[in-house]
């Protein structure tokens, strides 16, 4: 049996969701199916012994792109902001010390040395250009400041967002800002100055958000939406181009095989799969996305007595330098940031374990990163007690790596893309791993979709 859809999506975490909630919202024929049991990826959330827990990320930006998405599916009303004034961490010589948000606390704070807040004054003034070749972040740091604010800020910082190494990480690919704005300007400092003032749109900075009911709110939300056209438990077995104008794409799922043809095929899964689809069609699709490095993560939830917690907790959480010499990457305060994480009179602290630098971690037993995270926090935040609640969830590729060469990576992946007209990627290897950013670059990809179809 042969059915026809307009668009097909494949893949059901929150690029799919939102593409295929786009292309419905503009009147398009569409089918999204995903292959596990529920839709959503890494957004997954669930409440065990009181505790509401994020498996996957644990808050994410409110940008504008996300909040008129909720608007649309009225889910606005539940949105929550964690306190736009609480204080990030960083753990330096075995303390953890407030991390300066502004201009002003930076150059008073003692958690960077004078030769550094040198460094950053000379930048407003002097002209420097980036190198020809693809830089590292760990590069650009050092050339551009010091070695000093690589380890105490930015380092911590990238292994917040990417779970990487910034000696690998591609400066151009991962933050493109920094880059763009030096070789415009020959600041870093001046160029994003520039690149703000230019930016349209309201002013002010993206809040730290979540649902009142989890994170994942915003998916059962877009799948309500969707309806019957969200299948999940089907599996694509095969593509294959029909003709100028469609492809035949091979589905096996709880009521057996069937295929569907469709003028647009949008692609939202992980390199892994999208690779060995697309092989089908063209054996470099599977080489050029298949090569895309995955860093391994294991979210470690924790559960304590307030009253067994020496630290006040007031704060969103610390993020822990290589140099510390720890397993942790950074621990969040969740009870601290949204109301009904944890019940009256417990604390819920979520740790982050693993990395491009640390992949052996993923390997542990719950037990063992349950028993790691409690030993390495314990003596941080003063913690007198055993842990009264516990939950560990490992994720062996939980982040796509923007190493030296992504960009020419998906330059090559773009153009071998343009030899297969209806051909769509989207996905968290493309534009940034960021919900809002995932958000952003599957609307942008149902609007080209969009204007294929119906223009």
């Amino acid at each position: 049996m042969t059915r026809h859809a307009q668009a097909l999506v494949v893949g059901g975490g929150i690029s799919g969701l939102v593409c295929a909630y786009a292309l419905r919202k503009a009147g398009i024929e569409v089918q999204l199916v995903e292959a596990s049991a529920r839709p959503g990826g890494v957004i997954h959330s669930i409440n065990r012994d009181g505790f509401l827990l994020e498996l996957g990320p644990q808050s994410f930006s409110g940008t504008a792109a996300l909040r008129q998405l909720s608007k649309e599916l009225a889910i606005s009303d539940q949105l929550l902001e964690a306190p736009p004034r609480a204080p990030r961490f960083v753990l330096v010589d075995g303390a953890l010390r407030p991390v300066p948000l502004s201009p002003p606390a930076f150059f008073a704070s003692s958690l960077i040395d004078g030769a550094t807040k040198w460094a950053l004054l000379r930048d407003i003034f002097d002209k420097s250009v980036p190198p020809d070749a693809d830089e590292s972040v760990a590069s650009f740091v050092r050339r551009k400041f010091s070695a000093q604010l690589l380890d105490r800020l930015v380092g911590p910082f990238v292994s917040g967002i990417y779970a990487g190494d910034p000696e690998r990480l591609s400066v151009r690919s991962a933050f493109p800002q920094l880059y763009e704005a030096e070789k415009a300007a020959g600041s870093v400092i001046r160029g994003m100055l520039r690149l703000a003032k230019a930016k349209k749109g309201p002013g002010g900075r993206p809040t730290l958000q979540s649902f009142r009911d989890s994170n994942e709110t915003l998916v059962r939300a877009i799948s309500n939406n969707l309806g019957p056209a969200l299948q999940t438990q089907t599996l694509v077995r095969g593509i294959a181009k029909r003709d100028e104008d469609s492809f035949e794409i091979e589905l096996e799922g709880m009521s057996g095989q069937n295929s569907v043809t469709a003028k647009a095929l949008i692609l939202c899964t992980p390199t892994d799969v999208a690779g060995t689809l697309l092989g089908q069609l063209d054996a470099q699709f599977e080489s050029l996305l298949t090569s895309v490095e995955y860093a391994a993560v294991a979210v470690v939830s924790l559960g304590y007595r307030k009253n067994d917690v020496g630290h006040s907790l007031d704060g969103f959480g610390f993020l822990v330098p290589r140099s510390a010499g720890l397993r942790v990457l950074g621990t969040v305060w969740n009870s601290s940031l949204f109301p009904g994480r944890a019940p009256q009179g417990q604390a819920l602290l979520t740790s982050f374990v693993g990395g491009a630098a640390d992949p052996a971690a993923a390997k542990l037993t719950p037990e063992e990163l349950a028993a790691l995270v409690h030993r390495e926090i314990s003596p941080l935040l003063s913690i007198k007690s055993e842990p009264s609640f516990s939950n560990v969830t490992i994720w062996p590729r939980a982040l796509p790596q923007y190493n030296l060469g992504h960009g020419d990576r998906l330059a090559r992946i773009e153009k071998l893309q343009s030899q297969f007209p209806g051909l769509w990627l989207a996905g968290n290897y493309l534009r940034g791993p960021a919900i809002g950013s995932c958000i952003e670059q599957a609307l942008a990809v149902a609007e080209k979709v969009r204007a294929r179809l119906l223009d």
